[in-house]
Parts: structure tokens; C-alpha cells; sequence
């Protein structure tokens, strides 16, 4: 995932962040409201103002159907507890930050075999039906922003092969997209300071 970090930084710095406000390897801990901090893989602090927090992470086989449950309770976990932080004033008084969500998922056959549901007691919701893991994850990250748990989110299929190859589900849960939200959040920061 230091690939991602470091082109995300290039992005951020394209956009006129300074590098030194950019934190991708240490000082990584931000608090939270339901313990006490939290280490994100990205962060922005400018001027002592929270600008961006980045969550990078990937799942490669073989075992797709626990870490699938792991990774949304995670993922939906994180960002209650930092925007109960944010709203408890753990960041100061300032503009909300930007909040990204990054998976890499192996693109294997297996992530695109339709998975079945238990559903002893219950039905669930009919979009589950006989998705694979790779389209519940479509919709774990297409769910996060639109609940606004995350501002942008970003999900990427790679093989395992050599040379790799690299797919998205969705233009709008592309890297191109997330960059670009990234870049424009960044921005905005910076034309208040001007």
C-alpha cells in the first residue's frame, strides 16, 4: 500500500498542500470518541486543522467471507467513532475533513463467484442475493459515502499476475475519482487561506 500513499501524496501536493502537513509513515494517531485514538494510514493536519483522513486496505484470498464481515464492521466503526470525535470537538472548531476509504481486493476467480445466505430467520436485503464479493464490496463502499460515512471512496481490483492488472467496479469508486475528490477537497482548504 506504499504505492498508494505515495501517489496520494503527489496528488495532495499537486493540489498545494505542503509536504510537511502531509503524514503518511508516523504521527498517524488521531483521537476518538469510543476509544482513545486511532491510527489512520494518511493524514492531513494543517495549521492545526484536520484536513483529510485516509483509511488504505486490501484483502487477498483465500478466506473472502470472514474478512468481507471484518472489514465492514471495521470500516463502518472507524468513521462513527471519528465523526463522533469531530462532532465532541476532539479537532477544534473547523470545517469537516475529508474522509477516504481505500480497498484493494484481489482479482481472482474466486471474488467473482455469486455467494448464497443463510437467512435462517430473516430475508435479507434482495441486492445480497447471489452477489459475489466482489460486488458486496461494490456496495460496502458505495453505502459508506452514501451514508456519508465516507466522502469518497475508492475500490480496486488487481491480479495477482505479473504483469498486474488493474480494474474498477465503478467510475465513480475509481482512483481517478477519488483523487479528484481528494485534489478538490484540498483546494477548497487552501482558497480559504489565500
Amino acid at each position: 500500500m506504499g504505492a498508494l500513499e505515495i501517489l496520494l501524496t503527489d496528488v495532495l501536493l499537486d493540489a498545494g498542500l505542503s509536504r510537511l502537513d502531509i503524514r503518511a509513515r508516523t504521527a498517524l494517531a488521531l483521537p476518538g470518541y469510543y476509544r482513545s485514538e486511532k491510527r489512520w494510514d494518511l493524514l492531513v493536519v494543517a495549521n492545526g486543522h484536520l484536513l483529510l483522513a485516509v483509511e488504505f486496505k486490501s484483502q487477498v484470498g483465500p478466506s473472502f467471507g470472514n474478512n468481507f464481515n471484518n472489514r465492514t464492521e471495521e470500516a463502518i466503526g472507524n468513521a462513527e467513532d471519528i465523526w463522533t470525535a469531530y462532532r465532541e470537538g476532539r479537532f477544534g472548531h473547523y470545517p469537516p475533513p475529508l474522509l477516504g476509504y481505500f480497498f484493494l481486493l484481489e482479482d481472482c476467480p474466486r471474488v467473482h463467484v455469486p455467494v448464497s445466505n443463510a437467512e435462517p430467520y430473516f430475508k435479507v436485503d434482495p441486492i445480497f442475493n447471489r452477489a459475489s464479493y466482489a460486488k458486496r464490496y461494490q456496495i460496502l463502499c458505495e453505502r459508506l459515502v452514501l451514508e456519508r460515512k465516507y466522502n469518497a471512496a475508492c475500490l480496486t481490483l488487481a491480479t495477482s499476475a505479473n504483469p498486474t492488472s488493474i480494474s474498477f467496479p465503478a467510475a465513480y469508486l475509481s482512483f481517478r475519482y477519488f483523487a479528484a475528490t481528494v485534489e478538490a477537497h484540498a483546494r477548497a482548504y487552501l482558497a480559504t487561506k489565500s
